[in-house]
């Protein structure tokens, strides 16, 4: 059982996800520092209380006073969507490179080959160029 398990762990697909883990983590604190140090005191400017964190509704449940209010946290919200939507449009970017990468890396098996008489290219599994009429050896 301990032997199945280390194999478990050593298989690729695991070690990868592990490093995709700590990396998304890592790169989650810059995005977030990001945008409550850089971003988020730019919408402070237009914010009504001026600050950002601050900034919520008050809703009067029962119009008696500040006990029964409800604080919706505006500002908050608004901080944590800026998050995710700056990790969202950078993870696609960075899937789209991957995926464009891998494309290029896996080419697919070719189809055609050269005679080696008139260089021209034709089928792979030509035994005869349809240019020049030598025969050529099949490729399996």
């Amino acid at each position: 059982m301990l032997k199945d398990l280390k194999a478990f762990i050593l298989r690729g697909n695991v070690v990868d996800l592990a490093v995709g883990v700590v990396i998304g983590a890592a790169f989650g604190k810059i995005v977030t520092a990001l945008v409550e140090k850089v971003m988020m005191p730019v919408v402070s400017l237009i914010t009504p209380a001026g600050d950002w964190r601050a900034w919520a509704w008050l809703l009067d449940a029962k119009g008696e006073g500040a006990a029964d209010d409800v604080k919706i946290a505006g500002g908050e919200v608004l901080g944590v969507t800026l998050d995710f939507v700056i990790t969202a449009i950078v993870l696609f970017f960075v899937v789209k490179a991957i995926a464009r990468f891998q494309a290029r890396s896996e080419a697919p098996p070719a189809t055609t080959r050269e005679c080696p008489r008139c260089f021209e290219t034709i089928a792979k599994k030509a035994t005869r160029c349809k240019h020049c009429t030598a025969e050529i050896a099949a490729v399996a």
